[in-house]
């Protein structure tokens, strides 16, 4: 099923997503897939429809700091990266204290957040609270930013929010910050210099 990106199609993807349906949507780096993070079973369809290694973690996309919170940990230098660069094209890999999300998501001690620059994410976001946000693509191929691509080339998930086509500086910078040090996990549209201009 197809939607456009309005508040129609972001009630049915919510709708979807909470009886454990799988959801591509638009973000503001690529085309990401997603469902509810504490639903196991939804999160198994992810790595079969990715064709993705159960051991390679996924990362979860949050409405705010504030939901970031409940399900972490994090200490003053971290939140004054959030402030600035959230929502952005910023991952933060931060201590994760919600036991049944390590569960649900095969975790131990870390998870991956973001908060996503991009109306229609995040109003998605304002009703589920967070979601399991990794790219719309099979592992290890490029990720999408065209709408039509990504809809004819994926299969097996229940509804595609369609945004049209992505302009963005590609995938989110992924980082993970340890006694006020930043280390780059991954690079992306953000330099670690424009993250260490505080």
């Amino acid at each position: 099923m197809k939607v456009n990106c309005d508040e129609k199609g972001i009630e049915k993807a919510f709708q979807i997503i909470n009886q454990g349906g799988i959801a591509i949507f638009p973000t503001d780096t690529v085309y990401g897939i997603g469902c509810n993070p504490y639903n196991k079973t939804a999160v198994e369809r992810i790595y079969k429809i990715k064709s993705r290694n159960i051991s390679k973690s996924i990362p979860i996309l949050v409405y705010s700091k504030e939901i970031a919170s409940k399900i972490t940990e994090f200490d003053e230098f971290t939140e004054k990266i959030m402030d600035k660069f959230w929502p952005g094209p910023l991952t933060l890999i931060m201590k994760l204290t919600d036991e049944k999300l390590k569960t649900s998501l095969n975790l131990k001690e870390k998870i991956a957040v973001r908060v996503p620059n991009h109306k229609c994410t995040l109003g998605l976001l304002k009703k589920c609270d967070m979601i399991v946000g990794t790219s719309a693509n099979i592992s290890g191929k490029p990720s999408y930013t065209n709408s039509d691509e990504c809809f004819k080339d994926l299969q097996e998930y229940d509804i595609f929010v369609d945004g049209g086509t992505i302009t963005s500086g590609g995938e989110s910078t992924v980082i993970e910050i340890e006694n006020e040090e930043i280390k780059i996990i991954r690079e992306g549209s953000l330099t670690k210099e424009e993250i260490l201009k505080l």
